[in-house]
């Protein structure tokens, strides 16, 4: 049985050009701005859509690759002031309790970190609705 092949998206950097403790935005489809982000811990790289999920998938970082509180400790929401735990993406404070950020698969291929697909882009065309009809 042949084995199947997946065709990475990336790579995006090198895990060592990850600093420990920190996040960094990117942009895998090239749609000219971060549409996910990755927080490493250690050893663990934490990768999630640069999306909040309160109110029309709002863009979370409040400046270049800052998506975390001051103290490090989650992942903030520059718009909404909501926060998430790095590990679960789950919401701990703020507008979206219940809610959860929406998780990037990753593969890491002789130290180079790729996105596993299918990762759409990061704001699909809405449809309008239809016109009311006239009776």
């Amino acid at each position: 049985m042949a084995a199947l092949t997946i065709e990475l998206i990336g790579p995006l950097c090198r895990v060592d050009d990850l600093e420990d403790g920190h996040s960094r935005g990117f942009d895998p489809l090239g749609e000219g701005h971060d549409s996910m982000f990755i927080v490493r811990q250690g050893a663990h790289l934490f990768a999630w859509r640069n999306a909040c999920p309160h109110y029309d998938r709002a863009r979370m970082a409040w400046k270049k690759d800052e998506f975390l509180t001051a103290d490090r400790s989650q992942i903030v929401c520059g718009a909404h002031g909501a926060m998430f735990r790095i590990d679960t993406g789950d919401c701990t404070i703020g507008p979206c309790l219940g809610k959860r950020l929406q998780a990037v698969e990753l593969a890491i291929r002789a130290g180079a970190v790729f996105v596993v697909p299918p990762y759409a882009p990061s704001r699909p065309k809405r449809k309008l609705p239809d016109a009311p009809q006239n009776r």
